[in-house]
């Protein structure tokens, strides 16, 4: 069994709301694949978020939208 690992509100926060777009189903998985990729680096609020990006792309495998490219982009 691995130690746990260490986080603060803002980085929990941000651990859940990475997880929010991740079917329910797939939840579970996610959250256990970004405690294993941040139990290999140092825990921060940069490397939370780099981590949650990585696994997020992953499971979602490419199909999430891109900021802006809808009718509703502030640029158009």
């Amino acid at each position: 069994m691995s130690s746990p690992i260490c986080l603060s509100d803002d980085e929990l926060t941000a651990i859940m709301r990475a997880a929010q777009p991740i079917p329910v189903s797939e939840r579970d998985q996610f959250l256990r694949t970004v405690a294993e990729k941040l139990s290999s680096v140092d825990v921060g609020p940069g490397s939370v978020f780099r981590v949650c990006s990585e696994v997020q792309r992953s499971f979602l495998n490419g199909n999430y939208p891109t900021i802006g490219s809808g009718s509703w982009g502030k640029y158009r």
